[in-house]
């Protein structure tokens, strides 16, 4: 089933802007983005689900004029921590104490500490491209689950990304955008990619085995 609809996924060229993705559709990509796996579980980034059309025609131009920002229902951006600091760590910390319950603290500060003195003293660059490499692998699952509950949705790396975390007060947040994600369904028309075959290395050229 999976795999099925990972062939039947394609970078969408061309949505159709009358048809809306349900709510619940949206929820359950999103809900597969919080279960991502992160290192250190630290989740350092946010996502956006932008549906504001004035919003969404400033990010369009942001994105050098590609249509499926505005022609989509939803658009998700996702945007990582600026850098780690230790009151970010220490919120991951207080979220796992109190789900976890008080005696996890004693089990995880001692490691979150080391953390801290690792991460904080660090340039914030170097920071930003670990959080944004965490925001990818939720990327990647945002991608699977669109699949699985049959959206179409386009992977976007080219924007200017200081014009998009300008629309988006992302500076003011502590954030800088990483990706955009378009979701929405193909239109019947109009889209040179849809029904192409796809086209990818065979397994053979793809994966090596060390025995």
């Amino acid at each position: 089933m999976l795999h099925e609809r990972l062939n039947w996924r394609y970078a969408t060229k061309k949505m159709d802007p009358a048809r809306k993705v349900p709510e619940e559709k949206v929820a359950a990509i999103l809900e597969a983005v919080q279960l991502a796996p992160t290192s250190s579980g630290l989740q350092p980034f946010e996502v956006f689900v932008v549906t504001n059309p004035e919003v969404r025609a400033k990010l369009r131009a942001a994105a050098y004029d590609q249509a499926q920002v505005t022609e989509g229902s939803h658009l998700l951006v996702f945007a990582a921590w600026d850098t780690y600091t230790e009151a970010r760590i220490d919120a991951v910390v207080a979220d796992i104490v109190a789900q976890r319950g008080a005696a996890a603290e004693a089990a995880v500060k001692g490691y979150y500490d080391q953390l801290k003195g690792s991460y904080v003293p660090r340039s914030a660059e170097e920071n930003y491209q670990h959080a944004a490499r965490q925001a990818y692998i939720a990327f990647g699952l945002a991608l699977t689950a669109a699949a699985f509950e049959e959206v179409d949705a386009t992977p976007m790396e080219g924007f200017d990304p200081a014009q998009v975390d300008e629309i988006l007060g992302l500076k003011e947040k502590g954030l800088r955008s990483v990706t955009l994600l378009p979701l929405g369904y193909r239109a019947a028309e109009g889209d040179w990619l849809v029904g192409q075959k796809k086209v990818r290395r065979g397994l053979d050229r793809l994966v090596t085995k060390v025995a």
